[in-house]
């Protein structure tokens, strides 16, 4: 199971909002280059990273600060948040980013999702982002009628999800490993967790239910998680 340390990029500070609600941020760096390449050196083998105004916004916001991470490291990166439309793939993917992460667009436009894989392949993946077991989109300002698993069970042409339990997300409380199980159960996809790991016992049991990979954030700001612990625990 692959560890991904997260960058959420918020006004081009490093941030981490809890239960993805705006007024509930912290920021935990001003130099999110700098936080990238620290993950970097601890051993870190790929990077998640968040536009969280794309997402809120429905456009990127901060892509000359994902520029600048990919220029710098030499680990792939993946990134999230407002990319709804085959431009902004593209102008994504032109950067450097390995893989595209498409979350509303997804839901709304099942189509793209279709294209962009027919193009980019394993370089396009979705995020699915559960609130109480349905999708939510818009920055998690929305919850559609649809479940998530069903979802996943959808999204045959894609070959990785990242699945986020919101109400678990910045939470310091552990994952929702039965709903992830779930997921990883119902997709054909790889299936990347996240949202709320802050153990090795959470890691433990993520891997236990076949994750591919786990997405960490505040634990590893915190300090509750080292990153070498986190890939010792994880491989």
């Amino acid at each position: 199971m692959q560890i991904l340390p997260a960058i959420d990029l918020r006004g081009g500070k490093c941030v981490n909002l809890i239960q993805g609600i705006a007024e509930q941020e912290t920021v935990f760096s001003h130099n999110p280059v700098d936080m990238a390449m620290r993950w970097e050196s601890e051993g870190a083998e790929y990077l998640h990273l968040v536009d969280l105004d794309g997402a809120f916004k429905g456009e990127s916001t901060n892509l000359k600060i994902v520029g600048e991470i990919v220029s710098k490291l030499t680990i792939p990166t993946q990134l999230g948040g407002g990319i709804r439309s085959m431009e902004q793939i593209k102008i994504v993917l032109d950067l450097g980013v390995d893989r595209a992460i498409l979350g509303t667009a997804a839901l709304k436009q099942p189509e793209l999702v279709t294209k962009a894989c027919s193009i980019y392949h394993e370089r396009i993946a979705v995020g699915i982002d559960a609130r109480d077991g349905m999708v939510a989109t818009d920055g998690w300002l929305e919850v559609s009628e649809q479940s998530a698993i069903h979802f996943a069970k959808e999204l045959s042409v894609v070959q990785t999800l990242v699945y986020t339990d919101i109400k678990s997300d910045g939470m310091l409380k552990g994952p929702n490993v039965d709903a992830t199980a779930e997921i990883v159960d119902a997709a054909s996809a790889h299936v990347i967790a996240s949202g709320g790991v802050t153990s090795l016992s959470d890691l433990e049991a993520l891997k236990d239910i076949g994750a591919s990979g786990a997405i960490i954030g505040r634990a590893l700001y915190t300090g509750d998680l080292l990153l070498s612990d986190a890939i010792k625990t994880a491989s």
